[in-house]
Parts: structure tokens; C-alpha cells; sequence
């Protein structure tokens, strides 16, 4: 059996949290390094064109910087966490005893859940840079949605701890 340690802990209104786990699914470097090179592209088109002093391309390459940094860290500014007796994936949180099954996914298997085999009550936190994913059943009666479906750098971890933490306690 693999033993997963909490990743952190820290004291909240007095209360000891423990963070099972934590993941940001920040936008991978090539799409800054993209990033730049369009700023390199609009600086040399804008810099063809004679009407626009130096002062304005500048100021017109900077902010489009400004534009696409903000853009860049939004999107990857989701994150993954077991904490607190919740999953949390981006803006939802579901208490870990409605939890089900956790299934790491391959890369196709993952592409096949969030495509043809999908169903429309999901719940979806996906991103087209991140290939494997994990879903995990819902057993919560009152709730529609059938399981979420969360990309993850770490399939296999997060399926252990959502399992390990899920699990009843032995001698119950």
C-alpha cells in the first residue's frame, strides 16, 4: 500500500488544516514562451508602419503583454485540493463522504470521458494541456450530476488520496 503524507498544514481560526492534496493547473512554459513570441510579432508589424512613434508601439505591445500575462495566469489559476474533509476542483467543493470511485485515466481514456462517452451533467475541470485526468463517482442522491471529471498533472496520486480518504475507517 502506498502511504501518502499530507502535503501541508496550517492553522485556520485556530484549527489544525491538513491539505491531503494540492495542485494548480498553471498553463505549461511554452505558452509563455508562445506569448512572447506574438509580442515579438506585434512589436515587428507595428514597427513597419511609419505613422506610430516609438512611445506608441511600445505602449501598445506593453499592454497587450499586460493583457495576455492576466489571461495566461486566470486560466491556469484553478487548482486541485483534498483539505478540510472536501474535494475542491476550482470554484466547486463536494464533502469527500459524497465521493464514489476515483479512477486515474490515461491520456485516451481521458480524451474518450470528456468526449464521446461524456455525459452532460458533469462536472468538467479540464484543460487541453493537461492529457490525464481522473474522475470520481458522486454517491449523493440529492445531486444530478453524476461524477466530476478533473484534468491532473498527477492522476494516480489524487485517485489514491480521494480513495484512501473515502474509505471507512477499519474496525467499523
Amino acid at each position: 500500500m502506498l502511504l501518502t503524507l499530507p502535503v501541508r498544514s496550517h492553522l485556520r481560526s485556530g484549527k489544525l488544516i491538513i491539505v491531503e492534496y494540492a495542485e494548480r493547473l498553471s498553463v505549461p512554459l511554452r505558452w509563455w514562451a508562445q506569448g512572447a513570441m506574438l509580442l515579438v510579432s506585434l512589436f515587428l508589424v507595428l514597427a513597419v508602419v511609419d505613422a506610430l512613434s516609438g512611445a506608441a508601439i511600445g505602449g501598445i505591445v506593453l499592454g497587450a503583454g499586460v493583457l495576455l500575462a492576466g489571461a495566461l495566469v486566470q486560466f491556469g489559476s484553478a487548482r486541485i485540493e483534498v483539505v478540510d474533509g472536501e474535494l475542491r476542483a476550482g470554484r466547486a467543493h463536494i464533502p469527500l463522504a459524497l465521493l464514489g470511485e476515483a479512477t486515474a485515466l490515461d491520456p485516451e481514456a481521458a480524451r474518450r470521458a470528456a468526449g464521446v462517452e461524456a455525459d452532460a451533467r458533469a462536472y468538467l475541470l479540464l484543460r487541453p494541456y493537461l492529457k490525464r485526468a481522473v474522475k470520481v463517482q458522486i454517491d449523493d442522491p440529492a445531486d444530478p450530476t453524476p461524477y466530476w471529471l478533473l484534468a491532473t498533472r498527477h492522476p494516480q496520486r489524487l485517485a489514491h488520496v480521494l480513495s484512501s480518504v473515502s474509505e471507512p475507517t477499519g474496525g467499523q
